[in-house]
């Protein structure tokens, strides 16, 4: 079992900057590879950014590529995502997943991940 627990959103500007954050706990965490995910209402879930605990290679979503950035403190057990140059698009409810079976082809979708956080809010503003 692995819970996660996200925090950091908020309301911004377009331009601004956030870094949300997902504490992670449970057992063989180093098994799992991490993942951002993101909704906005009305649309489906978006694959955002994800790397494993082992490092150090990490992946994006088109969207974001350039502007968001995805890390892991191992010693606070937490993953990053710091995100810049936010954009109205951006809005959405950011989750944080794990798994330990994704693969390079099925890291994108939602389905392979077997635990996940609450979310938290980011609205970006014009």
């Amino acid at each position: 079992q692995v819970q996660l627990v996200e925090s950091g959103g908020g309301l911004v500007q377009a331009g601004d900057s956030l870094r949300l954050s997902c504490a992670a706990s449970g057992r063989a965490l180093s098994t799992y590879a991490m993942a951002w995910f993101r909704q906005a209402p009305g649309k489906e879930r978006e694959f955002v950014a994800s790397m494993s605990w082992r490092g150090p290679n990490t992946y994006y979503g088109d969207a974001v590529k350039g502007r968001f950035t995805v890390s892991i403190d191992n010693a606070k057990s937490t993953v990053y995502l710091q995100m810049n140059n936010l954009k109205p698009a951006d809005t959405a409810v950011y989750r944080c997943a794990a798994s330990s079976r994704i693969t390079m082809s099925t890291m994108y979708r939602d389905s392979s991940y077997d635990y996940w956080g609450r979310g938290t809010q980011v609205t970006v503003s014009s």
